[in-house]
């Protein structure tokens, strides 16, 4: 099954070159994992004691971002090397603070593991959540350095537990411990005889928290709200603006909109402006314009929907009213702000909870959406009520940051790292 692995690597190498000429994210994809090993050798020496952290993308990355905080607190002595899968994760975060150095992570051969390992040479490894790498699971196997699966979630379909995942049974064993979010998986993981296992829960909740100590200040959100209801509709996709259109055309003048598309594309969003009647204004509009007098703004722009939500009375948080993926739905909540998702959540563990708790509501159609955005609107009491769920959500999960920075010290104390 091994040699299957490696030929296929192969023959996806083949297609993503070619796929390069086609795509502007293949393009990157492909063009920015040249020169890696060079980049990494010119800001890591070789005394420099690393910490390796992976994440497939950029949620993966907020999810990684307490741990990196608090190990430049507690090990500041560590470098830390910082790898991607994706474009969407690189291309915004190539140039994070919290990393010594940023680059995407080689294609699993077994030749890129063993380079990409010489040359960041770490003390300890850890995945974020997802993406089980074998070839580079064994070569740190082999080598004895300690690697640990951070936030990871498992379900009964993936393919470590069919009949036929025998081979990702074996990279999953690899790791040295896991920090699971909820205890579905540490059972899961249990049936596969794996018992170094902590319920830590989602390091996410803790970075959503301290979102709340920064400075969400916005001049332009504050001049285009004035004393108007928000609404915000962060990471949408046409489904999920298909089923707001209503509720975006027949508010009434004491309700604003801001609407955060995930893809900002310019055709997607002259599309979505021909279809709204009230007077709509985009971010990259705004200067020189009286911002209080719009009553829908469009951000065409990355990087400000996280202080945005501080602004929200209501929130509809974008990607599962199609099957791109729901999004982060406790930026929101840490807020203290009621949630409004589309219908394909069954895969998010937190919209599941959050929904059960009466702090999120899920809609299947624009009618739903109108009338759920409606009683909010109306009534005050029961939308404070719904928000204040939401942040009692968040803080009664917090501390998985905490939990398994515990466990790193204690490796370091024992001189195993």
């Amino acid at each position: 099954m091994h040699i299957l692995y490696d030929f296929l690597i192969r023959i996806a190498m083949t297609f993503l070159w070619l796929g390069q000429f086609f795509s502007k994210k293949l393009k990157l994809f492909v063009r920015g994992r040249k020169g890696v090993f060079e980049t990494i050798s010119t800001k890591i020496g070789d005394d420099d004691q690393t910490i390796w952290i992976h994440c497939a993308s950029l949620g993966e990355f907020e999810q990684g971002v307490p741990l990196m905080k608090a190990i430049r607190k507690e090990l500041p002595q560590f470098k830390i090397v910082l790898s991607f899968f994706s474009p969407s994760g690189y291309e915004i975060k190539k140039n994070s603070p919290l990393a010594d150095v940023v680059v995407y992570l080689p294609l699993d051969t077994k030749q890129n593991a063993r380079q990409f390992i010489n040359t960041v040479h770490p003390s300890l490894v850890l995945f974020v959540k997802y993406e089980f790498w074998p070839n580079y699971l064994f070569e740190l196997k082999n080598r004895n350095i300690h690697t640990l699966l951070i936030s990871g979630v498992f379900r009964k379909d993936q393919i470590f537990f069919k009949p036929h995942g025998g081979f990702m049974r074996k990279a999953l064993g690899c790791f040295d411990h896991y920090f699971v979010q909820d205890f579905d998986s540490e059972e899961l993981l249990k049936k596969l005889n794996i018992k170094n296992i902590t319920v830590a829960g989602d390091t996410r909740f803790d970075r959503v928290s301290q979102q709340i100590e920064q400075d969400n200040r916005l001049d332009f959100i504050e001049e285009f709200k004035q004393d108007s209801l928000c609404i915000v509709c962060g990471s949408t996709w046409p489904e999920d603006e298909a089923v707001l259109l209503d509720s975006f055309n027949m508010a009434s003048e004491h309700v604003k909109f801001i609407i955060a598309p995930h893809k900002i594309d310019e055709d997607k969003i002259q599309e979505l402006q021909k279809k709204l009647r009230p007077k709509t204004i985009l971010y990259s509009k705004k200067e020189g314009e009286n911002l209080s007098q719009y009553s829908i703004l469009i951000v065409d722009t990355i990087g400000l929907l996280t202080k945005i939500y501080s602004y929200a009375d209501i929130a509809y948080v974008g990607g599962a009213m199609g099957n791109t993926g729901l999004h982060n739905i406790l930026e929101p909540a840490t807020f203290e702000v009621p949630i409004l998702i589309g219908k394909n959540y069954d895969r998010f563990s937190e919209a599941k909870h959050l929904r059960r708790l009466a702090g999120l509501f899920a809609v299947t159609n624009k009618n739903e959406c109108s009338q759920i955005i409606k009683k909010l609107i109306e009534d005050n009491d029961y939308r404070t009520k719904t928000g204040m769920i939401c942040g009692h959500y968040i803080k009664s999960n917090t501390g998985a940051t905490q939990k398994t920075m515990d466990y790193i010290l204690n490796l370091y104390d024992n001189s195993r790292i």
